[in-house]
């Protein structure tokens, strides 16, 4: 008899997953790239939200690549955030993540660029990390400071984003905020094991991006926490969920950022599943969690 699947209990969360099935069937991974890629449309439409009033965006090319600014109707800050979007670096959009990253900006007070960066496995590693580089090292020129921000497959791309700054020479980077980060950790371990077939990303799931990305093992930008230093990192905010295979990752690239150095706020959300910011406006453990998330970036962003 095999073993129940791990669910939360909160009913809002519970309402938000019956939603994605219906949206974006469990076995997803199985369907072809296109299929896959229509599905994360349909699903993110369902959940589009109105953006916070006389909110300005705008889309355009930073040499190739397409990014999207936001401008929020109040800025209280001339830092700018940098945000990547999730989707196991296989789906995923500048609409994807719309209401997210417009709603982000005006908490914060900032402007915001969203990045278009290229998707396997028309594009394989380092594309993607290559793509979002690109777009950070031009702001960061225009004297510009940055909070990198990212969810999922995005905040694996903003701690790597992290960690080529440092190594650069960068300076400018301020803050990074990592939910329900995808770090490189170990799938037959802790979280991976005892959430393998958590709702709304496997193990088995984790493990298909990984092979459809193709990034070297052990390379620290791909798999942040097989760096061999992570100190002189820019202070971080990590979030993750319990219900989720990839929670440990947040959980041990927090306690190393700390055993570093690094000034880190650590939170996991006890009732969430992996995707929960989708979720802010129907739960509230999504919607507590996301405010947390919007306070995290306002905060880098003041400093």
């Amino acid at each position: 008899m095999s073993a129940q699947p791990p669910v939360p209990t909160e009913r809002g969360i519970l309402q938000f997953l019956a939603i994605c099935d219906a949206f974006y069937p469990p076995d997803a991974v199985q369907a072809s790239i296109e299929q896959q890629r229509d599905w994360y449309d349909a699903l993110c439409a369902r959940f589009d939200r109105p953006l916070p009033p006389e909110m300005i965006f705008a889309d355009g090319m930073l040499q190739r690549i397409p990014i999207r600014r936001y401008r929020p109707r109040k800025i209280s800050t001339r830092t700018i955030l940098l945000y990547l979007h999730g989707g196991g670096f296989v789906v995923g959009s500048l609409e994807s993540h719309h209401a997210i990253c417009a709603e982000i900006a005006d908490f914060a007070g900032a402007e915001l660029v969203s990045v278009d960066y290229r998707l396997a496995p028309e594009y394989r590693w380092p594309a993607q990390t290559d793509d979002g580089f690109t777009v950070l090292k031009h702001l960061l020129s225009a004297n510009s400071k940055v909070v990198l921000i990212g969810d999922s497959a995005g905040a694996n791309l903003a701690a790597g984003l992290a960690l080529r700054a440092r190594d650069e020479g960068l300076s400018g980077v301020v803050g990074q905020v990592l939910i329900y980060p995808a770090l490189g950790g170990d799938l037959a371990a802790g979280s991976y094991v005892e959430m393998a077939t958590a709702p709304g990303l496997t193990t088995a799931d984790v493990a298909y991006y990984r092979q459809i990305l193709q990034s070297p093992a052990g390379n620290e930008i791909a798999e942040p926490l097989q760096a061999a230093s992570l100190a002189g990192l820019p202070p971080a905010f990590i979030t993750v969920a319990h219900f989720d295979p990839l929670r440990d990752d947040g959980r041990h690239y927090a306690a190393r950022l700390t055993a570093e150095g690094v000034e880190v706020w650590f939170r996991e959300e006890p009732q969430m599943v992996h995707a929960w910011l989708r979720a802010r406006h129907m739960s509230d453990g999504a919607r507590d969690g996301f405010r947390a998330v919007c306070e995290a970036t306002r905060r880098f962003a003041a400093a």
